[in-house]
């Protein structure tokens, strides 16, 4: 098949290296030209992936974007911030029904869309796809195993998809729960924020564990309150993901967290960040859409106090800590 993978950062470049050496014909777009030319002639994404050997067959990297804008499948490895206008630019270059592929775990920061219903209100005719799950670029890049979740509407369709990309060191299960799928993508960055935050303060794993558990718990009242299955939020795309963002030196919201556990002011890691953390632009979109519903969400809510600047990491951790005692089923 012929794939095209808009997005050269570190997921966009690993997930088109998967599917060249799966003997797919793939294009992988960069939107700055400069760094399509480095990574064509290198074979290699030294920004965002270094380390990890490109094919040199089977994967063009090109900054044309009307000449990636084609294939059976396109997978949109943008951040959230950038989905809109991706779509955009590459609404008129498209099939009549193209297919179309979220790879980003984030929610848009106007609307509080996920990027599937982002993608169908600039391109109303496309079959509409998300892939999400415990899937770091740096792992996936070097062939380690993987299980990941494709969900969408079209499930013979996503059948055909799940036998082309998958391998047999990347597993895909298949859904029909998108958005679940991407609301658990989201809120689990939010609680990486939260674990990274009490590793940065020197807590063990007795608060990690704490951490996630709840954490979970906030998830399951979130995705409950907007009709997710029991099922995904258990899945790949929730629990799969949550433990291994909010454990992982991989995880970039988890780092986050952690230099903002160690004073660093938010400012300053971002202005050092090479790629995206993607919770810390859903911390306040969650939060709004809890409190809109009434959902009680006591870890989200100190992170996004912690991200404003109104209360200090150790106060938040404390806060969680100390709240009033209650069952653990609540």
């Amino acid at each position: 098949m012929k794939f095209a993978v808009l997005g050269a950062g570190g997921w966009g470049t690993a997930f088109s290296r998967l599917l060249a050496n799966a003997g797919h014909e793939t294009t992988l777009w960069a939107r700055d030209p400069a760094h399509a030319e480095a990574v064509a002639r290198a074979r290699e994404n030294v920004k965002y992936l270094p380390g990890v050997r490109l094919p040199e067959r089977g994967l063009t990297v090109t900054h044309d974007l009307k000449a990636a804008s084609c294939g059976d499948a396109l997978f949109l490895a943008v951040p959230s911030f950038a989905m809109e206008d991706t779509c955009k630019r590459i609404a008129p270059f498209l099939a009549h029904r193209p297919v179309l592929v979220s790879l980003s775990k984030g929610l848009d920061r106007a609307s509080g869309q996920t990027m599937s219903e982002v993608i169908r209100a600039r391109i109303p005719n496309a079959t509409v796809f998300a892939l999400s799950g415990p899937s770091h670029a740096e792992e996936v890049g070097r062939d380690m195993p993987t299980a990941v979740v494709l969900a969408g509407e079209d499930q013979d369709l996503g059948r055909r998809l799940q036998c082309a990309v998958g391998t047999s060191r990347f597993r895909i299960y298949l859904s029909s729960d998108i958005r679940g799928v991407e609301l658990c993508a989201a809120v689990k960055n939010v609680i990486a924020i939260a674990t990274g935050i009490s590793d940065g303060l020197g807590y063990g794993d007795n608060s990690r564990g704490a951490l996630i558990t709840r954490g979970l718990a906030e998830m399951v009242r979130f995705a409950r309150s907007l009709g997710v299955r029991e099922s995904t939020f258990f899945g790949l795309s929730g629990l799969g993901d949550l433990v291994t963002t909010c454990t992982s030196l991989h995880s970039r919201n988890r780092a986050v967290g952690v230099r903002l556990g160690r004073g660093e002011p938010l400012d300053a890691i971002l202005k050092d960040m090479v790629m995206v953390a993607e919770g810390v632009f859903a911390t306040r979109i969650v939060r709004d859409m809890a409190r809109t519903r009434g959902i009680e969400m006591p870890i989200t809510e100190a992170v996004d106090r912690l991200l404003e600047g109104t209360v200090d990491a150790l106060s938040l951790v404390d806060e969680i800590m100390t709240r009033e005692p209650k069952a653990e089923g609540h």
